[in-house]
């Protein structure tokens, strides 16, 4: 049982059905629904239809319930909602044979579904939702455990010197496509965390994106202590033992949950380490149920599946033991071990002082482990061959599945149009097979670069009008104003960055040489210009730094507006920024970057990658789709992207037809479409997933 509250008229209350269905966020003709309703109040809540429809008065509704237009397109919707929620006919009942199908659940620290919905902070989250996403879309049986995150991971502020303050902006929980989960009593279903003391309890709330339910947990309600309440206020919390108390609740709460609401499952899938003490909690239930611990081991590590996504240190949570025996000290007559025998399933060879290594435990107690790149397979398997000391490298069991995104969230809805008008009307459903997108070819050369210019009028736009609500709101320094991009200017060669602010992601890179590229600036014929956008963790100083550099150099005079930072970066601003470049630039330093998938975002809409090869780029890069150079070293790297942009970049995309068309520009751009859209797609990832692992681990469950 769960709340909607919306009050529509009987004729169109499917639209409320709707609305607190993500299904809505990636299928344009479902948006259009709000639309038509109000296109103001829609902009104004930022594309929140839960929000804008609490907010449109009834009158006004009533009226649409009679309108034939509306009615019209509104049939239409609900019927293919209604169809793809409840069919049965799907990918993965066609493929995937086994003889008892529960769902799999999978566990997330993040997900990135939508704006309106904060419980993300990056790359992992995206991924996460533009899984689950597909995993609607395919039919696989899931369900999903996340975190609620009341305060979210952070809203920015820059100050007038560059710095970044972290600004609290709590969730409005009613006004969002959220929903509480009842008990039978018709109370808000609250569940204890087992064996937590003083105990702590956590609320249910529910996401329904498309076909699979995201269960997320709270614990910021008044049965708790005050630090307990906090727990799953922010995301990434830099104390460490609020930390470990926030994955001891995702994971084994989350199981909690799970069977609160009996729920079963046979298979669990862990988006990186964070949510690795599902682990435990599977392994306590069978052992109560009279199962030795070593059978137990074997059926929970025969069900469970594992994907790491980054080689740098900081992704791997390690506890100190003193920390672990404060909090797991009875769950070792529960699993009938020992102390030394609980702390070895988390220990890392390698330094075996530092405390219970969360990556370390969930390898060593899953069967299916993966990577999320080719380059990222050899770094893993290199990282962690201690834990196989016993068998060659090359056979250390981490598989490799490359990441993907989400097709239908990520493509503009004008190139949508413009796909189905030469790729066919259903290509969506295709969109993984490589043959159809041969037939981008056939686009006009003009009408994807008109539609393209529009984009990047939409994005500067956008920066502007959020600039302008800024300035009213908060009578923000002019400096500021400089900085945000309004000086921006659409005919002029748009690189963009747009990432978290980390050292090894090195955003200031193309700053080494600040005269060289002030002459790119300031060409008057031939002028560049860059947008950056992103947050530097709360307690990254190295990240705030690296980002009050380029906020100074935005405001320089000499630099003439052709440098932006973009406050606030969040999914619709990326959204904005991967159809509205003209070029994507990616330089961290290798081999840190595990897969990166914004690029991929990027391509897909026809906007050419200018990276360093590192991540889905070394398979994704053919010679004609973009450009590349290798990592040697800060200087030599700068150099490589000064050379590219002057001498290939700069030259081909101003070099235009007699109708003012790049012609040779967009010939990247329609390979860059080609080469990603069906490999790099969540779609052929979660096919990957369900062929090498689900269908294994389901048999075994």
């Amino acid at each position: 049982m769960s709340d909607k509250v919306l009050n529509l008229p009987e004729r169109i209350n499917g639209v409320g059905e709707i609305a607190f269905n993500l299904w809505w966020s990636w299928h344009p003709s479902a948006r259009m629904l709000f639309k038509m309703l109000n296109r103001a109040a829609w902009k104004e809540s930022r594309h929140n239809p839960v929000k804008m429809l609490k907010e449109i008065p009834f009158d006004n509704l009533i009226s649409f319930a009679s309108n034939y237009d509306y009615l019209r397109h509104y049939d239409v919707v609900y019927s293919k909602y209604l169809n793809d929620i409840q069919t049965k006919v799907c990918w993965f009942a066609a493929n995937i044979e086994v003889p008892r199908c529960l769902p799999i659940a999978y566990f997330s620290a993040e997900y990135g579904l939508h704006h309106s919905l904060p419980f993300y902070a990056g790359g992992l989250g995206f991924l996460a939702g533009d899984y689950i996403k597909e995993c609607s879309d395919l039919g696989v049986p899931m369900i999903a455990v996340g975190f609620m995150y009341p305060e979210g991971y952070l809203r920015q502020k820059i100050r007038v010197d560059g710095w970044q303050e972290n600004i609290d902006e709590p969730l409005d929980r009613d006004e969002s496509p959220i929903q509480r989960v009842f008990d039978e009593n018709g109370q808000q279903l609250t569940v204890k965390v087992p064996f937590t003391d003083p105990p702590i309890y956590v609320a249910v709330w529910k996401v329904e994106v498309g076909r699979i339910p995201l269960y997320l947990l709270d614990t910021d309600i008044d049965i708790n202590d005050p630090w307990n309440r906090k727990i799953s206020a922010h995301l990434y919390i830099s104390d460490k033992e609020q930390r470990l108390r926030q994955e001891i609740i995702l994971g084994i709460g989350g199981i909690a949950v799970l069977n609160a609401l009996k729920i079963k499952h046979s298979v669990i899938h862990l988006n990186e380490g964070h949510p690795a003490f599902a682990i435990l909690e599977r392994l306590r239930d069978k052992v109560e149920s009279g199962e030795s611990f070593s059978d137990a081991v074997e059926k929970v590590r025969n069900t469970t599946i594992f994907t790491t996504h980054t080689p740098v240190p900081a992704g791997h949570d390690i506890f100190p033991y003193h920390m672990m025996d404060k909090y797991f000290s009875h769950c070792y007559s529960y699993l009938g071990i020992s102390r030394d025998e609980f702390f070895q399933m988390g220990v890392n060879p390698e330094d075996p002082s530092a405390g219970f290594n969360m990556t370390a435990f969930a390898l060593k107690m899953s069967k299916y482990n993966n990577a999320v790149s080719k380059k990222h397979g050899e770094v893993a398997k290199n990282r962690w061959k201690v834990l196989w000391k016993d068998i060659k490298e090359e056979d250390i069991p981490i598989d490799v599945i490359t990441n993907g995104i989400h097709v239908p969230t990520w493509i503009e809805p004008k190139i949508k149009l413009l796909f189905n008008k030469y790729l066919g009307s259903n290509w969506v459903e295709e969109h993984d097979n490589p043959v159809i997108w041969g037939l981008i070819d056939d686009i006009p050369d003009n009408e994807l670069w008109q539609i393209h210019y529009w984009l990047k009028i939409k994005l500067l736009n956008f920066i502007r009008e959020q600039t302008r609500k800024r300035w009213k709101e908060n009578r923000v320094n002019p400096v500021n104003i400089i900085c945000n991009g309004v000086l921006l200017d659409p005919m002029t060669l748009t690189i963009g960055f747009a990432r978290r602010f980390t050292s090894y992601k090195r955003a200031d890179l193309i700053l080494t040489n600040i005269e060289r590229l002030k002459k790119m600036f300031n060409n008057r014929w031939k002028p560049i210009q860059i947008i950056f956008a992103g947050k530097a963790h709360p307690a990254d100083e190295d990240g705030k730094r690296i980002l009050q550099k380029i906020f100074n150099f935005a405001h320089d005079p000499e630099i003439g507006g052709r440098i932006a930072f973009v406050e606030n970066y969040d999914e619709q601003l990326a959204q904005y920024m991967v159809h509205g470049v003209d070029l994507w630039l990616n330089n961290p330093l290798p081999p840190l970057e595990a897969c990166g998938t914004s690029g991929m975002k990027a391509s897909l809409n026809g906007v050419p990658n200018l990276s360093i090869l590192d991540g889905w780029w070394i398979e994704g890069y053919n010679g004609k789709n973009g450009w590349a150079f290798e990592g040697k070293g800060d200087e030599e790297d700068a150099e490589a992207i000064y050379n590219i942009l002057e001498n290939e970049v700069i030259p081909l995309y101003y070099k235009l037809d007699k109708d003012g068309v790049p012609v040779e520009w967009v010939k990247v751009m329609k390979e860059a479409i080609k080469s990603t859209a069906a490999k790099f797609s969540a779609r052929r990832m979660a096919k990957e997933y369900a062929l090498k692992f689900y269908q294994y681990a389901l048999r075994s469950g």
